[in-house]
């Protein structure tokens, strides 16, 4: 979750770092900091509690010159958000070191160095690393050396960028549990959480694997393996650009990628489907092999994910007539699971390196799964590697906090893989039915966006209000899941979802003309049902917003608003009155003056348990 950016370097890495730390802005973050080995052998240290630009008036006008450092965005674990506990942490006044993940063990670690007379100035567990460190180098060891032997001692997760001012011009880095990628360029070489902090000055990557370290000079890269092994681990160039992380014409990253929607569904379908049917072999090597076994699903996600996995639930037993069981990943990891042969595991995540959904994965392969299919958005992210079949989302870069073509990209991929799952089962029927839909997604979710107008009128009704209420039914429910968690996530109004026949069992309770229902209301077999709920909201005098399709025939009220969609095929419905709610929770908290791409306490990529 915390943002790592590293350098060595002929010229000065200072102004890189910096700009590294803004590019990794929206992972989330409490504090941030830098570390450099000045021109004249010191070891130059600064950090700040809040944003990089706070970062950088600490500083002030002049950074001195260094040609080799390493800096860092903290989103706090151990520790509340302090300079003393932000990153990087030093010890012996030689070493720096910064740290995404969380070691387990660091209480025993801090316990057994201060009865050796080590001195701790945060309560952070990463400071227990550095110590560790020091003292092998101090005993003699050279830094990589020392990093190496002190790595068998923690237990947990990390990313690390460590330098010494004993060895200048040079950065050493080790991952176990969280994402590290090391960056190629001439005379010099870098490191960082993610390969959109390096775009400016490198397109040539090496992404670490699983317990490597890495050695790190400005002309090699020389990295071992979990075993202490020597390997090489192959260059892969990025095919993102600049361009495609900033933010263009628009106010916030989030309203980009809103936009971005139909023309990222339209890259997710390109070259799956052909003459009437989704090509197995283009859902990955080993597709058909994959799914000519499948008896059942079980899909597992967190957040955002979770929610396009509940979805396809719906699909998946309603097209393909295949069981499935969809499950959080923080719950799935810690349980006891009794797995039916010819199961199939579906694992979702954005970032490839969410750590529960990880997690899952290793326990689904320890448990004997049929197989494990990954839909993310990264290629070289551990998700896809460790997966026996990866269906790319092809979303492009999202940075915006708030999920959103993530999210409708996924269900994309997932309705794909349902499809290619009801042609295996010769259900023709459905599988044309679904064909169709599919092609008709990028097209109407174009249509849709046009509603953003109308919608950031109605969300002026929202902006002075503390709560509100999600409805819908069948395949619906979670689409009010995910529109409830986007107001929450970045207005901070306090929303959540109930299937619309539940209100009887306790929601209702809530309703009054100061409560906001937002009511999603295609029309489909439970339109008749969903009219019913309303009425009993409408009855206790409460304000109802719906997302009609337009032939759902709902006549707007003073106390009834309704806002149009465009009629879409029942398939992908779901995806279509995704985007209102997007809107609705932007504009309100646009209006409410919220950090939009960076809301509160939040970041991109959990990483961390």
């Amino acid at each position: 979750m915390c943002g790592i950016v590293g350098a060595t370097a002929q010229r000065d890495v200072a102004p890189l770092l910096m700009e590294g730390l803004h590019r990794l802005e929206y992972r989330g973050y409490d504090s941030a900091g830098i570390a450099l080995l000045t021109a004249d052998g010191v070891l130059y240290r600064e950090r700040s509690v809040g944003r990089v630009d706070d970062l950088q008036n600490a500083i002030g006008p002049e950074t001195p010159p260094g040609g080799t450092g390493i800096a860092h965005t903290r989103w706090a674990t151990h520790g509340r958000p302090s300079d003393a506990n932000a990153h990087p942490h030093t010890a012996g006044g030689d070493i720096a070191l910064v740290h995404n993940g969380i070691i387990e063990n660091h209480e025993q670690l801090r316990h057994r160095l201060e009865s050796s007379g080590v001195g701790f100035t945060s309560e952070t567990d990463t400071e227990v690393i550095a110590a560790l460190i020091e003292q092998r180098h101090a005993a003699g060891e050279d830094l990589y050396t020392a990093v190496r032997g002190a790595l068998p001692e923690l237990r947990g997760a990390y990313a690390l960028g460590v330098v010494s001012a004993r060895e200048p011009g040079r950065v050493v880095a080790a991952r176990s549990g969280s994402p590290l990628v090391i960056g190629l360029g001439i005379g010099e070489n870098f490191i960082a959480s993610d390969v959109a902090a390096l775009l400016p000055v490198t397109r040539k990557f090496i992404f670490l694997e699983e317990g490597d370290t890495a050695d790190i000079t400005r002309g090699r890269v020389t990295v071992h393996d979990a075993a202490g092994q020597p390997v090489e681990r192959p260059v892969t160039e990025s095919g993102l650009t600049l361009d495609s992380v900033e933010r263009g014409g628009y106010r916030h990253f989030m309203l980009k990628e809103m936009h971005e929607q139909p023309a990222a569904v339209a890259e997710t379908l390109e070259g799956r489907v052909a003459e009437g049917r989704v090509l197995e072999a283009a859902l990955g090597l080993g597709a058909g092999d994959l799914l000519a076994v499948t008896r059942r699903l079980q899909i597992v996600a967190c957040g955002t994910s979770y929610h396009a996995g509940l979805v396809a639930r719906y699909w998946c037993e309603r097209y393909a007539g295949v069981p499935c069981d969809v499950e959080v990943a923080s719950e799935f990891r810690y349980r006891a699971h009794a797995v039916d042969p010819g199961t199939l595991m579906v694992v979702i995540s954005q970032s490839g390196e969410t750590a529960d959904t990880l997690a899952a994965l290793r326990e689904g392969r320890r448990l004997g799964y049929a197989g494990i299919v990954a839909i993310c958005n990264v290629p070289e992210s551990s998700l896809v590697r460790e997966s026996d079949l990866a269906l790319m989302t092809r979303a492009g870069p999202e940075i915006g906090v708030a999920s959103t073509k993530a999210f409708t990209t996924q269900l994309t991929a997932l309705l794909l893989l349902v499809t290619a799952m009801t042609s295996r089962r010769g259900r023709e029927a459905d599988e044309h039915q679904l064909v169709e839909a599919l092609a008709a997604l990028p097209g109407t979710l174009e249509r849709t966006l046009q509603l953003e107008d109308q919608i950031a009128r109605l969300a002026e009704h929202f902006v002075d209000r503390h709560h509100a209420l999600f409805l819908g039914r069948g395949t619906h429910y979670p689409v009010a899941l995910e529109g409830a968690l986007k107001l929450k996530e970045i207005s901070y109004i306090h929303a959540e979802a109930y299937p619309a026949g539940e209100l009887k069992h306790g929601p209702l309770a809530l309703v009054d003309d100061q409560m906001p229902v937002v009511a999603v209301a295609p029309r489909d077999e439970l339109l008749d049902k969903l009219r019913s709920n309303l009425q009993e909201v409408r009855a206790r005098g409460g304000r109802l917003y719906v997302f009609a399709d337009d032939a759902a025939t709902f006549r707007a009220g003073d106390e009834y608003h309704v806002v149009p969609v465009p009629a879409a095929p029942e398939p992908i419905s779901p995806v279509v009155h995704t985007v209102p709610l997007q809107l609705l929770a932007y504009h309100v908290a646009v209006l409410r003056g919220t950090d939009v791409d960076k809301p509160r306490n939040l970041a991109k990529s959990v990483t961390v348990e």
